[in-house]
């Protein structure tokens, strides 16, 4: 764990993290991945190793992955609970609750401003795709929908939408990062559907805006299957390891 070769996480995205909090977002990407098992007891001693930091992050991170439901905290210790294709499903049957909520509430806003700044962001896209970086991609992904949600200035949409996030973060880093490998081609629709979304909010034609929904959100077995592949990828990655 202290060659950052080793780390599914993009450890650009962590400068300004605490210790507590790379160990957090390091080993939810893993538990997600499925290089721990569904029942696997995690020791908080070999973490503190393995990311070369004392046991105090290390159960701080587990607090927070507690909290998500990724593991179960019992008195033998941190027990791998996982993600399961179901609660990946529920995620974003989430997402979808709130963008609804959120396109309704943008149908009596100025939208004009909103519009400019996802257009940036998914020139940004068009870039990550062109240089086939998917975390790059990820990043913008996630940065486009995320404005979309702080525009209506809802302070518990965004509580959701925040607590929300780290799993789904994972989710689509680790979904996007076998896209780029195995469907490249697939990333034109996906660019084309952003560009619905921002011709929706222009327009606040509520018709488009719930096309430009099922556009995105219709793809979701699509996307659990990516992380199933992934975690086979990752699986024969480490069995090759070992060998």
């Amino acid at each position: 764990m202290n060659d950052s070769n080793e780390f599914l996480y993009p450890q650009k995205w962590l400068s300004k993290a605490s210790a507590g909090d790379r160990v957090a977002y390091e080993l939810r990407m893993r538990i997600i991945a499925g290089l721990f098992e569904s029942g696997t007891t995690l020791s908080e001693n070999k973490l503190a190793g393995d990311f070369a930091v004392s046991r105090s992050p290390v159960r701080e991170a587990l607090r927070t992955l507690a909290s998500e439901n990724i593991i179960r905290l019992e008195r033998t210790g941190a027990v791998v609970a996982g993600l399961t294709e179901k609660e990946i499903e529920e995620i974003y049957d989430v997402r979808l609750m709130i963008e609804t909520f959120v396109f309704e509430r943008l149908i009596s806003m100025d939208t004009n401003e909103l519009a400019m700044e996802l257009s940036k962001v998914l020139e940004m896209m068009k870039v990550a795709v062109k240089y086939q970086d998917a975390d790059e991609f990820s990043y913008q992904d996630i940065l486009f929908h995320e404005i979309i949600i702080r525009s209506i200035g809802h302070s518990y949409v965004l509580l959701i939408w925040n607590n929300l996030k780290p799993v789904m973060e994972s989710f689509i880093l680790l979904s996007m990062r076998v896209r780029f490998k195995e469907n490249y081609e697939d990333f034109t629709r996906i660019l084309k559907n952003h560009e619905l979304y921002i011709d929706a909010i222009k327009t606040k034609d509520r018709d488009l805006m719930i096309k430009s929904l099922h556009e995105n959100f219709d793809d979701v077995q699509g996307k659990v299957d990516d992380l199933w592949r992934s975690q086979q990828m990752l699986f024969k990655g480490v069995k090759q390891q070992d060998d």
